[in-house]
């Protein structure tokens, strides 16, 4: 079983459209959409649900009103500003002390330190994963909920319920849409993977970009193959991207022409694969023959 990670460093730079046409073109595969803060890759692969679940990433405080004292350690030693003297108030005092949840960090030292045993520490709910059914095999997708924590983790269960899928229905490979930037869902996303996919665009932010994303890849071990995407709309420094490619030490394996098409499929719910025999359609074709060449003989 092999693990393929589609990576960008900026995001913009159509990976997920590339991931879209790729799961339309592989065999035996099972999609992990590990952009778990902005995941659309279902947009267009209109999965049909099956299976769903919460995702608890973390803990979270609650004054427990019946027994808060209102004595103010919890607020005093909050660093987060998450505690409000503003709750209901009991047979002690006439207001007790709150945990905004959106606030809170779950650190846990106002549990700690409440003499009151007066706070509980509970499973918070982050989010959602989810397997699915796609016209082109399972999807294990999730999604973070707005200004959760923990999106590493979530990541990191997206791939293995993805492996999971893999290993009971006997597919050769995981095609993982990963995040945009160097942050924790890229990590959870890259590690123990085989080969990495970084696709970037011909401007100065996508080079910069790419020499921040390939280094980190680079720390984790994993090889690296680069492809420009939109490369006609500046032949010279698409030039650039793949000669500072070549210098860091990955393997650049092709080019996307510019095209209208992607942008209408998206609006269809298809992939380019699926939509247009064009130029850039071709362009993507050879781009996966000679991804799929590496992932199975180790050379481009």
């Amino acid at each position: 079983m092999k693990e393929l990670v589609i990576l960008s460093g900026k995001g913009g730079t159509g990976k997920t459209s590339l991931v879209a046409s790729f799961a339309a073109l592989a065999k035996n595969k099972v999609l992990a959409d590990c952009d778990v803060d902005a995941a659309d890759l279902h947009l267009v692969l209109d999965p049909t649900l099956k299976h769903r679940e919460t995702f608890t990433g973390g803990k979270e405080a609650r004054v427990l009103a019946e027994e808060c004292t209102a004595c103010g350690k919890c607020a005093e030693l909050c660093l987060f500003d998450a505690v409000r003297l503003d709750g209901p108030p009991n047979s002690l005092v006439g207001k007790t002390y709150r945990v905004d949840p959106i606030a809170c960090e779950g650190c846990g030292v106002c549990v700690r330190f409440c003499p009151a045993d007066a706070i509980a520490f509970e499973d918070s709910t982050n989010g959602w994963w989810a397997l699915s059914d796609t016209r082109h095999g399972p999807m294990v997708h999730a999604r973070l909920g707005p200004a959760a924590e923990n999106s590493g983790k979530l990541v990191t269960l997206v791939r293995t319920q993805a492996r999971r899928v893999a290993e009971r229905e006997g597919l050769e490979l995981i095609l993982c849409d990963g995040a945009p930037g160097i942050g924790c869902p890229v990590i959870a996303s890259i590690t123990g993977a085989d080969l990495v996919l970084i696709v970037t665009e011909p401007t100065l932010s996508g080079l910069h970009d790419l020499e921040r994303v390939h280094s980190l890849i680079k720390h984790f071990g994993v090889p690296a193959l680069v492809c420009v995407n939109k490369y006609d709309i500046n032949t010279q420094l698409s030039e650039e991207i793949e000669a500072v490619a070549q210098r860091l030490g990955a393997t650049v394996v092709g080019r996307v022409r510019y095209d209208h098409a992607f942008t209408k499929a998206q609006i269809e719910g298809l992939s380019l694969i699926e939509y247009d025999a064009s130029a850039a359609a071709d362009d993507v074709r050879s781009l996966w023959h000679e991804v799929e060449n590496v992932l199975n003989n180790g050379k481009g």
